[in-house]
């Protein structure tokens, strides 16, 4: 009988969502393409999605890099659906044994592939940046989502999330079984392992343009983790509305006590008109908060997909390493 004494490499798979990019795509590829070739020594593919770039230079530079490159491939979206599913996108195209995502703006850097590479004995390994380059703005947005991520995921505290991370075949399989129209990376990973670890890595200077993600954005991913991938919002209502209404019970029992000792007296209007204001403020917010949880639970029926190809580049999997 013969024995195989042949060393099984495994394949990892960059995932890499592109929006309007074009300066850095091919410093990536190269960069990325030496880490594996003089560090790792692996087989490895990489994925870029262009979610729906209305600069037209980005899907020609993409074009151009896959047919120089044998491990590259590209998929083109019909629009632009976010980075999440872009992300998501580029996580279902790939066959590796392990995915890596990573933005597209060189602040990930390539050669920091083999650092998470070295802890891919845990489920999911993200990138750490305690010196982000990011604006204040950013940071403080980040800080407060970071609260929010403890409270509602249960993420530890020495945790800080990134774009930067390594996950493992079975759970990105795992992931990829979710259907939602709101999707977030966090909240799915968390959701299959407990099993994280964080890395310190340098995080470099944007070099080009600035980034898509402005306030606005970053509010929305926020409300999807409050109302898709949590029932605080709703916990906090309840919870006030009980504590009002054990405060009016209170109050009415002391008006009345007051009328019987003979020492009511007239309230004035701006007590009144305070009270109802405040009643009124907080019984339409909460009718917001719910009309907002029956519209996305209305999404979710309809079961539209969180993102659409227009279409591919593929690659060649049956190659091998040289």
């Amino acid at each position: 009988m013969n024995n195989d004494n042949s060393k099984k490499t495994n394949l990892y798979s960059i995932v890499i969502p592109v929006y309007n990019s074009t300066q850095t795509l091919v410093e990536i590829s190269e960069r990325v393409d030496m880490v594996f070739k003089t560090i790792i020594k692996e087989n490895y593919e990489i994925i870029f999605v262009d979610d729906g770039s209305y600069n037209g230079e980005t899907w020609k530079t993409l074009t151009t890099l896959v047919q120089n490159n044998k491990n590259a491939s590209a998929v083109q979206l019909t629009r632009n659906f976010g980075q999440v599913p872009a992300t998501l996108c580029g996580m279902k195209e790939a066959a590796g044994d392990f995915i890596i995502t990573m933005d597209d703006d060189l602040q990930h850097l390539p050669e920091d592939i083999p650092r998470l590479i070295a802890e891919k004995g845990h489920d999911i390994v993200i990138g750490q940046f305690p010196g982000s380059k990011h604006g204040l703005s950013r940071c403080m947005t980040s800080k407060i989502k970071d609260v929010f991520d403890r409270l509602i995921l249960g993420k530890p505290k020495h945790i800080k999330m990134s774009a930067f991370r390594l996950m493992s075949r079975n759970i990105v399989s795992g992931m990829l079984s979710i259907t939602t129209p709101f999707p977030m990376i966090a909240p799915m990973m968390f959701y299959f392992s407990k099993d994280v670890v964080g890395i310190d890595l340098d995080h470099e200077s944007r070099k080009v343009g600035k980034s898509g993600y402005n306030f606005f954005k970053r509010l929305k991913l926020f409300t999807n983790l409050l109302i898709n991938n949590s029932s605080l919002l709703l916990r906090m209502i309840g919870c006030l509305g009980i504590s009002l209404s054990l405060l009016s019970v209170f109050w009415g029992l002391f008006l009345i006590y007051q009328k019987i000792a003979g020492v009511s007296r007239l309230v004035g209007w701006t007590s009144i008109m305070v009270t109802v204001l405040f009643i009124g403020g907080l019984l339409l917010f909460s009718v917001g908060i719910l009309g907002e949880y029956l519209i996305r639970i209305i999404r979710g029926t309809e079961k539209k997909p969180t993102y659409f190809i227009r279409k591919k580049i593929k690659i060649d999997r049956s190659r091998s390493m040289e």
